[in-house]
């Protein structure tokens, strides 16, 4: 067992953004590289898919909310905060659980 900072990253966060929000590749992996900076070893940016007028940034973590929180401040500072749902599930489980906007009764799914 290895202690210090690698927990089991048994959760994918998923950030999704609709339409065209992120259509520009360049802003895309600039943003990408901004949260691969910004959380460190908390937690890892795992890629990410375009198409179906939507793009998903993948995070692999031990704890979805204090991740989606550091993230919530990336994407704030990025002004990206409003075009963006974030859902989390196990990695080995289908059903995603929608972190924000808060209170969102959304149905999300990755295609």
């Amino acid at each position: 067992m290895i202690s210090g900072h690698y927990h089991a990253m048994n959760y994918q966060l998923v950030l999704q953004f609709a339409g065209d929000t992120l259509a520009d590749y360049d802003a895309m992996i600039a943003l990408e590289n901004q949260l691969i900076e910004d959380l460190g070893h908390s937690a890892k940016v795992d890629g990410h898919d375009c198409g179906s007028g939507e793009t998903n940034i993948f995070i692999f973590t031990s704890d979805p909310s204090v991740t989606f929180w550091r993230v919530r401040h990336t994407l704030q500072r990025e002004g990206r905060l409003q075009s963006v749902t974030a859902a989390y599930r196990p990695v080995d489980g289908e059903q995603f659980t929608v972190l924000w906007p808060e209170g969102s009764q959304r149905e999300f799914r990755v295609i």
